[in-house]
């Protein structure tokens, strides 16, 4: 790909799940001409979602990347899942793109997973515009939710468009900036009406772009010069303002229309050529590369989406991966759209491409230029908090199954595999009952059989009091003895900190080559529990002294002593055991409220909120994991079928007294 850079968008198309993404998704490729007719996402076509199981089940659990065309710009787009539990693959994006498209439902609005991509966003500076899509729904307010967008995102919106109509009313956008009104007459919406903006809307607009250059008077100097001396501002000087007040994140302009009525698209696309930031890395600078996904190919075995940040790559090409330390060949490079792939003769800084011939790259590894080591900024993978026990029918099976998780495993850095402590079968985890369950039926459109348990939660135990613990490790045999001394401190840490662990020696009393394994055993008690069984999190060891012997000291011995510190600290750290903790969303017709909040207290849920969402109500409250398997079925249940939820993490708390007191005594 030989497109300058200054011509080239990297974005993501983010959303809470069944907001239209991919509907936007699909609408952009078709206005862009990448495909030439669209099919409903509700039919299982769309283009993006081309696995099996997204067809089947209509919803996007891939990320799928492509490239199209719009006013002599290429635009790199990544369509990600909208759902909590394939959310790795929103943090992935966000990672390695500069701008995103946020969808909004004009109905539901700013939804939990909507929040939890906007903090990832912020935490990787990526630049953004908001769509308010559905504005032809019942309960459609463009108005509220730009209202939510700043008091739940905590951003200024920037509405550069106003609605026509509402509801079933909705008939175009107004163009704030031009003032212009825009209409879409034919069902196709290829062709774009520009008329006058009709009398009862026009001092509402006139309004809505003085408030605009106010604003932007404010944050930028040349603006700021020609408005407040009543001079005309340029439509190049604004859209400059704008595109830094965005890459800035001093605001994001909102834009609206509906997707599925092929209404609004083609300005969205001019805005993100307009006002989302072009890469801007370096060619000359030797090869470097991240790897974001990584995925199954039938006839290449597998393919490796990297983001290039400098330099340039061609198949061919020998490539070092720091984290493997070896050498790698690329055999092809390739420009993705979807599963279709297009072979091409080298990538350059800022291009987002596809390699084969990789036989070890995963998730999160750096390529760069063999001799000029780098190692890129990897990508944060939450932990999960759900498992399944899962066991093959028969051997055979067996070897199978291995190879299939094995090619999980790689794809999907939120999969964990490990051996269940008590019974020895496999326990497969991941981020929710909606992911382990995909994870299954994938296995079995393979052809493998294999029996799934009940999905477990993956509880946590952590401590709570400070403690010093010092302890000798002295065996004596029929040959080399074993003796290790140490002293640690154990000592609580904030939620989500994870495990510290700091070494005070000083003096030699334990030699240097001997702390790492003192940790070493530390973090293996950790992972096997105090209480339960379950791994020991925030928490910090600092380890202040010990002693050694000449002849019968050795890193497996101090492994030895630092695991049996941590089994020690049980007696005097207070432990306790932590549950996951969700934020659930429920959106009931009014004159079933009662009954779900009334089941939600039942689950051992606290209500946080209760509000409107245009005709229906929606209820926001925190509920134990444990309690919210098979929970659609009984929200159906109490709502005649019209109830809806969505679930995020939130949070480990601890569990009640008696539910701890009965995981103990099965431990």
């Amino acid at each position: 790909m030989t497109t300058k850079r200054h011509l080239l968008r990297n974005i993501d198309i983010i959303a809470h799940v069944d907001a239209g993404k991919t509907t936007v998704s699909e609408k952009i490729l078709y206005f862009t001409g990448k495909i030439h007719k669209t099919i409903e996402v509700h039919e299982g076509g769309a283009t993006m979602d081309s696995h099996n199981l997204e067809r089947k089940h209509g919803i996007t659990i891939s990320s799928a990347a492509t490239t199209v065309q719009w006013r002599d710009h290429a635009i790199n787009i990544i369509d990600t899942p909208g759902h909590i539990d394939f959310g790795i693959d929103v943090r992935c994006a966000l990672r390695v793109l500069d701008g995103a498209v946020v969808v909004f439902d004009a109905v539901a609005g700013v939804e939990p997973q909507t929040e939890t991509n906007w903090r990832l966003a912020n935490d990787h500076d990526v630049a953004r515009i908001a769509f308010i899509n559905k504005l032809d729904r019942a309960g459609a307010d463009f108005g509220r939710i730009c209202e939510e967008i700043r008091e739940r995102l905590g951003v200024e919106p920037l509405p550069l468009q106003l609605p026509i109509g509402s509801e079933a009313e909705f008939s175009g956008m107004i163009d704030v900036l031009r003032q212009r009104a825009l209409t879409w007459p034919q069902p196709d919406g290829r062709e774009i009406h520009e008329t006058d903006i009709p009398a009862e809307l026009r001092e509402t607009a006139e309004t809505a772009r003085t408030q605009i250059l106010e604003h932007l008077a404010n944050f930028d100097d040349e603006v700021a010069e020609l408005f407040l001396n009543g001079e005309t501002v340029s439509e190049d000087a604004i859209i400059r303002a704008i595109r830094r007040g965005v890459g800035e994140g001093a605001f994001v302009p909102v834009f609206g229309g509906s997707a599925l009525k092929n209404k609004g698209v083609q300005p969205l696309l001019d805005a993100v050529v307009d006002y989302l930031p072009a890469p801007a890395e370096s060619e000359e600078a030797p090869f470097a590369a991240l790897v974001f996904k990584s995925a199954a190919d039938q006839k290449f075995g597998h393919l490796s989406y990297v983001r290039v940040y400098s330099g340039e790559l061609k198949p061919g090409e020998t490539v070092w991966n720091p984290r493997e330390a070896k050498r790698e060949r690329v055999s092809h490079v390739y420009q993705m759209h979807a599963t279709q792939k297009q072979a091409i003769e080298s990538a350059m800084a800022g291009n987002i491409v596809a390699l084969s011939g990789f036989k070890s790259a995963r998730t999160g590894d750096t390529l760069c230029e063999p001799g000029h080591e780098i190692v890129l900024e990897n990508i944060e993978v939450p932990e999960p908090v759900t498992s399944v026990v899962l066991e093959a029918v028969n051997r055979a099976e067996r070897e199978k199954l291995s190879s299939a998780l094995a090619r999980m495993l790689r794809e999907d850095p939120t999969l964990h595999l490990a051996t269940h402590p008590e019974t020895g079968q496999m326990l497969l985890s991941g981020m929710g009952e909606l992911h382990l369950q995909m994870k299954r039926e994938a296995l079995e459109e393979e052809g493998l059989e294999v029996q799934f348990g009940a999905p477990l939660v993956a509880y946590r135990e952590t401590l709570t009091q400070p403690c010093e613990i010092t302890h000798r490790h002295k065996k004596q045999g029929g040959g080399p003895g074993q003796f290790a001394q140490v002293t640690i401190r154990f000592e609580p840490l904030p939620r989500g900190t994870g495990v510290e662990f700091e070494s005070r020696i000083s003096g030699g009393s334990i030699s240097a080559e001997f702390i790492p394994a003192v940790e070493r055993g530390i973090r293996e008690r950790a992972q096997s529990g105090l209480l339960a069984g379950h791994p020991v999190v925030d928490f910090k060891a600092t380890l202040l002294d010990g002693q050694m012997h000449s002849d019968d000291s050795s890193a497996l011995a101090f492994q030895i002593a630092g695991n049996a510190a941590l089994r020690l600290a049980a007696a005097e750290s207070a432990p306790l055991i932590l549950e996951p903790v969700m934020t659930v969303e429920v959106t009931t017709p009014g004159d079933h409220l009662g009954e779900v909040i009334g089941d939600l207290s039942r689950r051992r849920g606290m209500v946080l909120e209760q509000r409107d969402r245009g005709l229906a109500k929606q209820v926001v409250a925190e509920v134990p994991l444990a309690e919210m398997f098979g929970y659609i079925g009984d929200l159906r249940s109490v709502t005649a079928g019209r109830g809806e939820f969505s679930m995020a993490f939130a949070h480990y708390r601890q569990v009640p007294k008696q539910a701890m007191l009965e995981q103990m005594a099965a431990a």
